[in-house]
Formats: structure tokens, sequence, C-alpha cells
């Protein structure tokens, strides 16, 4: 484990990518970083299952899924009281109404990782230190 960050408000995360390298990669530097990846998959529905058995602190979400839209899973969390970062190619004007933030890709794996901690700052009500450009913060 390269740094120990999932000691705060966010522990457990969803991912919901259907690029799976995207995924795979996003994966990997969540573990590493002291994340536990609840599960990650790529459609709609199983999201909005895994959200409403709970248990998870943060949704990472793309907006265009396999079959599916991201903003249903975002609409899931939203009713679930957990928050969405949309990872996604351009940020919607709407995203707000149903998201914490929007990470715009391309991102590098560091611009990734300082979203996650500009978002879990935001939830427990402090400043980011740093927000990447690519990063669109909604609170």
């Amino acid at each position: 484990m390269l740094f120990d960050r999932g000691s705060g408000t966010i522990k457990n995360i969803l991912i919901v990518e259907d690029e799976p390298l995207v995924a795979f990669d996003n994966e990997h530097l969540l573990g590493a970083n002291g994340y536990s990846v609840i599960a990650t998959i790529d459609n709609a529905d199983e999201a909005s299952g895994l959200i409403a058995r709970g248990g998870i602190d943060l949704v990472l979400c793309d907006l265009k899924l396999n079959g599916s839209d991201g903003f249903d899973v975002a609409a899931a969390a939203k009713t679930a009281g957990i928050p969405v970062l949309f990872v996604t190619a351009t940020c919607p004007i709407d995203a707000q109404d149903i998201a914490i933030a929007c990470l715009a890709k391309p991102y590098t794996q560091r611009e990734f990782m300082q979203a996650i901690d500009a978002v879990t700052a935001m939830l427990e009500g402090k400043q980011p230190k740093r927000v990447p450009k690519a990063l669109t913060l909604y609170i």
C-alpha cells in the first residue's frame, strides 16, 4: 500500500465504468492507496442493486455505460445518500444536480487521486488542498 488515504470519510468505493483499462487502472490505484473497491461494474442495473444494499461511501461513475446511462446510477446513489463523482469525457451542465463533482477524462493518476482527496475534503467540510484543473466541484 503506497498511502493509507482510505481512512477518512471515504473508504468503500463503487466503480461504474465500461472501459476495461480505465476500470482496472482505477481499481488498482484505489486499492494501492488504502481504499476498498466494493465492485467494478459496467452497467446501471448492477450498480443500482449494489447501491441499494449500502456500504458504499462514494460512487465513481462514467456517464456512458454499456446499454445504460450514468445518470441512472447517480440518481440511485443520490436517493441512497451516496455521493457521486462523475469520471467522464465531458462533464454535463446538469451534473451538479446529482453529483458532488466531475473529473474530465483524460486524467493522470495523480489528478485522479487529487480528485478523490478533494471530494473527501468537501464531504468533511474542509477546503481541498489541491483541486486538479480537470475536476469541477459542485459543493
